[in-house]
């Protein structure tokens, strides 16, 4: 009888102890439900203080953020909301007996979000979906984007032109918001606090993007990460780097690096769209010229179509434009990448081959009919004329298969499983070493 009642104790103290951890943050979010959006992003950045509820409990994700409330989240996310900063401000509508003054003299000192030129920050003015693209475009590592990118969403010609370039940098890094209808982008729109709370989300588990400068010291690790040495790694010729270091903490393998990985799955473009994942494998362990593993063979590298361009007329090929975002490993851990496939023009399309093949294949064929019809004409009236015929009828054929194969649309790309493709890294990437 002891043992029952004490088994009951323990249970119910386990309970007890266990039932806040079990009943979800959104419960204490009284606006917020395990449906909605951005749940999960709304009750992380809650959870993380990065975004505050109001004195009724309450997130309010379809109010419009303020601007100044967007600056001291984003100090949060990025480790500098104890920045120490230069009291004194410029700006004529700030001063220093408000309530977010320090904020703002932070984002001022470290160059986060910028005023107007009529010298006024306008704290209390609702944040556009545009400005914020802007903000971390800026903060970001600068890469070489194409705005073409941009095009896979219906409303891209109202993206404003100076925010044209920071649209296809964010779309590339994959920081960005097209909620609630996934083929717009509505730059022009205020952002809400649900699309704040998903940005800000996103940015502190991509830090690893953003500049250095921008980003706050946090705790010192036991032991200060050492540079153990420089190795190499020569998988693709003429890569533009090979160097990889290597600490004794992880192995980074500088940007310029390129790879080769290998389809998971059979690939056509022209059943796939803009927005869609694919996956790749690498098929080999990769190794260092001196004998590191970098990445087992198994390792998954996954990429983001962000457009694809159909076949054009005059024989042009489709292109695929991809971003590899992340790895993989076996055991499930996960890393951030950013690279793209090494080819003249970054992207997958049917080499010189296929066309060829093809341009062959419309010449022989029309030609077979050229000389079919050449042969009938002939040898119907005066079957002696049968080899006139065929003289004829051949090369009649011929040239109008060649010149259709030419101005008729080019190819989609195919790839088969397995089939292995180039990748270039186009920063740098960092994989933790698990011999620790």
């Amino acid at each position: 009888m002891k043992r029952f009642v004490a088994s009951l104790l323990v249970t119910c103290l386990m309970c007890f102890n266990i039932t806040p951890v079990l009943a979800l943050d959104t419960l204490s979010i009284k606006d917020i439900t395990a449906s909605y959006w951005a749940n999960t992003e709304i009750t992380q950045v809650v959870s993380d203080e990065i975004m505050m509820l109001d004195s009724s409990g309450r997130f309010n994700p379809e109010a419009s953020i303020l601007r100044v409330e967007f600056v001291t989240a984003l100090l949060k996310v990025l480790n500098n909301d104890n920045y120490d900063a230069n009291p004194d401000s410029n700006y004529l509508d700030v001063v220093c007996t408000d309530p977010y003054y320090n904020d703002i003299m932070r984002s001022d000192a470290l160059d986060l979000v910028h005023g107007y030129p009529d010298g006024t920050f306008r704290p209390n003015q609702a944040m556009l979906r545009s400005e914020c693209v802007a903000v971390i475009s800026h903060i970001t590592k600068d890469i070489i984007s194409d705005t073409d990118i941009t095009k896979q969403f219906k409303d891209y010609e109202t993206i404003p032109k100076w925010a044209t370039d920071e649209y296809a940098k964010t779309l590339t890094y994959g920081i960005y918001i097209n909620h609630p209808d996934a083929t717009l982008l509505e730059p022009n729109r205020n952002l809400t606090r649900a699309e704040a709370a998903v940005i800000l989300y996103k940015l502190k588990n991509k830090l690893g993007y953003v500049k250095p400068q921008y980003v706050g010291k946090t705790e010192p690790k036991p032991e200060p990460e050492c540079l153990l040495g420089v190795q190499h790694l020569n998988v693709v010729k003429k890569a533009p780097c090979n160097k990889v270091k290597i600490t004794n903490y992880r192995q980074i393998i500088l940007k310029g690096n390129a790879f080769t990985v290998a389809f998971d799955e059979r690939f056509w473009s022209k059943y796939h769209r803009a927005g869609e994942t694919v996956n790749f494998i690498v098929p080999q362990a990769l190794y260092t010229d001196e004998g590191t593993l970098l990445l087992p063979a198994g390792t998954r590298v996954v990429a983001d179509i962000t457009r694809i361009e159909p076949p054009r007329c005059c024989n042009k090929n489709a292109r695929v434009h991809l971003v590899y975002k992340s790895i993989v490993l076996p055991s499930g851990e996960c890393y951030e990448m950013l690279g793209r496939p090494f080819t003249k023009d970054y992207t997958l399309k049917e080499g010189p081959w296929m066309t060829f093949w093809k341009l062959f294949l419309c010449t022989v064929s029309m030609g077979a009919v050229g000389a079919g019809a050449g042969t009938g004409f002939a040898f119907i009236p005066n079957p002696a004329n049968l080899a006139v015929g065929l003289g004829v009828g051949i090369p009649v054929g011929c040239t109008i298969g060649l010149i259709t194969g030419l101005i008729t649309p080019g190819l989609h790309y195919r790839a088969k499983k397995g089939e292995l493709v180039p990748v270039i890294l186009i920063d740098d990437a960092s994989i933790n070493d698990t011999r620790r």
